[in-house]
């Protein structure tokens, strides 16, 4: 049990890190949580023109669930699926923010990669499938995250999968606002930039 609450705080500490907005903040652009849908991750730094702090982001943002998931790993693989749910809580209400973090999709990703790769590849072209069609990012997200824990469950990790359900709910909660913007018809596509809200 200890071991357990050590890898979940590890990882939860691993995914508090906001790198979308440490990244911004260094390069002197507008306060992330002023705009577009004021979310710290990379969807969200694209709006604010720079492709290269969005890319970053995106990219950190899926380091750290996969790095949880890989340190914790190497002392079985229960502690791996642990930390994995510990990082996407700390993306997703990180300390350091007042628990107000992102929706967690890079980290979400991150973690796939960590536990089983080729379930990675399977949300990355069902993301790519989506955001070609609809040019919507959160659509695209919440399809992929459904068809993640399908191929887990489709390769025989039962428990991996389990986890990826879970973290799909919270996904989906946290994207309730899209959710309700995509059902109206307002909300922003890829690529498009947005004003800072009032």
């Amino acid at each position: 049990m200890f071991s357990s609450v050590i890898a979940l705080a590890f990882g939860y500490l691993l995914g508090s890190v906001p790198f979308g907005l440490v990244l911004t903040r260094f390069a002197g652009t507008a306060d992330l949580r002023g705009i577009g849908s004021g979310n710290i991750g990379a969807t969200n730094v694209l709006r604010t023109g720079r492709k290269d702090l969005a890319a970053a982001t995106l990219l950190l943002d899926a380091l750290k669930g996969t790095a949880a998931v890989l340190i914790a790993g190497w002392y079985g693989a229960e502690f791996a699926i642990i930390a994995g749910l510990g990082a996407f809580l700390g993306h997703l209400y990180p300390v350091w923010l007042k628990f107000k973090g992102g929706k967690g999709v890079a980290t979400y990703l991150g973690c796939l990669f960590g536990l089983h790769w080729p379930s990675g590849l399977v949300f990355c072209a069902a993301w790519l499938a989506v955001a070609w069609l609809t040019r919507y990012s959160s659509a695209a997200a919440l399809t992929a995250s459904l068809a993640a824990p399908v191929a887990l469950l489709l390769f025989g990790l039962r428990n991996e999968a389990e986890l990826f359900v879970a973290l799909a709910i919270l996904l989906w909660f946290r994207h309730g606002e899209n959710i309700s913007r995509l059902m109206s018809g307002t909300e922003g596509k890829i690529g498009q930039k947005n004003t800072p809200k009032a």
